[in-house]
């Protein structure tokens, strides 16, 4: 069962499928995430077709409570980014299980 997809796949994957130099698809591949990363932190939203939207969201400082030992520790406020996937994407999902 596969758990990672490298970066380095996906460049593979790129250049195998497009024909590209390898430079050029790592170069596609980088040029893809800083756009993606600069819109989030922009809009606070990057909504990508059949694939899903990508929300920035500010969390406020909050007590937190370690389960195990139950101390209390301040937990910091700080950014997240949530990832709701398109109907698309589910739909394919769904599918690709039930054919297996």
């Amino acid at each position: 069962m596969r758990i990672n997809l490298t970066k380095k796949e996906i460049i593979n994957s790129i250049y195998m499928q497009l024909g590209f130099s390898k430079k050029i698809s790592e170069n596609l591949l980088e040029d893809f995430l800083i756009i993606l990363f600069e819109e989030i932190k922009n809009n606070k939203k990057v909504k990508l077709p059949k694939f899903g939207t990508f929300i920035l969201r500010h969390k406020k400082r909050r007590v937190g409570r370690n389960p195990k030992t139950l101390e209390k520790k301040i937990i910091s406020e700080r950014n997240v980014i949530l990832f709701k996937p398109s109907k698309e994407l589910k739909n394919f999902i769904n599918n690709y299980e039930s054919k297996l």
